[in-house]
């Protein structure tokens, strides 16, 4: 009887064992398929332990990479902080890492208006890309950014030895080209509520995020409106419930709706951007 009962058991505990080692070797997998995937989710471009998620600088080759990383420089950028003046000598340029810019037309009188919006898409101090060392607008920033800088006499040099960045830059110039044109019969032809849905739009594809805070002073000089036609513009979009808007901060709570707000602009500006980057080569 006990060696009919050892018998049994023998087996038992032989599938035992073969189970034990499964389960150890399915740890091990499970265990190396995390670190795999940690390793492939991870960011291939950092600089001093700053992610980079400026579209230019993400897209540079390694051939280049090393010249224009060497000589940048981390900076934290709170809002109004002008990045370069107008007809002022340009000491830096800045690719933007996170938060908003917005490019503006200065009059005589001071008046301003918006012609343009750059975000981590893009870089400022286009103008020295192509040897020019003054800006003709304003650059200013409008949502606390982030951003990596390099000053001219840096840039400069760069510039000889990295064809892929300085042509990177200058379709970047026909991007920014592209909204200018774009706005400026936004604003001769659409009604403040189509441009103010446009603006947050373009905003929020910059920032990536459905919230910022923002004024009634930049809102007049993104739109070129008084203050007072933005408030009700905002009004009739937060009665709609395309957006919230309390305090200087902006939530939008429908992007769909808030597309189907906006004028033809924001759709033909992206519409045309898709199409130029799939085409590249």
């Amino acid at each position: 009887m006990s060696l009919l009962k050892h018998f049994v058991a023998a087996p038992s505990a032989s599938i035992l064992c073969k189970i034990r080692r499964l389960r150890l070797h399915k740890e091990f997998v499970s265990k190396q398929f995390k670190t795999s995937s940690k390793i492939k989710s991870e960011p291939f471009q950092s600089f001093k332990g700053q992610i980079v998620h400026n579209f230019i600088l993400k897209n540079l080759p390694d051939s280049e990479r090393e010249a224009v990383f060497s000589k940048m420089e981390f900076v934290d950028l709170p809002v109004n902080t002008e990045l370069n003046e107008t007809f002022e000598l340009i000491k830096y340029g800045y690719f933007l890492n996170s938060g908003l810019s917005s490019v503006l037309n200065v009059m005589l009188d001071g008046k301003r208006i918006e012609v343009g919006l750059t975000g981590k898409e893009g870089f400022v101090g286009l103008p020295l890309a192509v040897g020019f060392a003054t800006s003709s607008t304003l650059t200013i920033i409008q949502i606390a950014a982030t951003g990596f800088r390099v000053s001219t006499s840096d840039l400069e040099n760069i510039f000889r030895t990295c064809p892929f960045l300085v042509r990177s830059l200058n379709r970047y110039a026909q991007e920014l080209a592209l909204q200018q044109t774009q706005v400026a019969a936004c604003n001769r032809l659409h009604i403040v509520k189509e441009r103010l849905a446009r603006w947050l739009l373009m905003s929020q594809d910059r920032v990536e995020s459905s919230s910022f805070l923002l004024t009634q002073e930049f809102l007049s000089h993104m739109l070129g409106t008084r203050r007072a036609s933005v408030t009700v513009a905002a009004g009739k979009l937060q009665k709609a419930g395309l957006i919230t808007y309390k305090r200087g901060q902006v939530h939008v709570r429908s992007r769909s709706k808030l597309e189907q707000a906006s004028c033809e602009c924001y759709h033909r500006l992206t519409r045309q951007m898709e199409t130029w980057r799939n085409n590249s080569h």
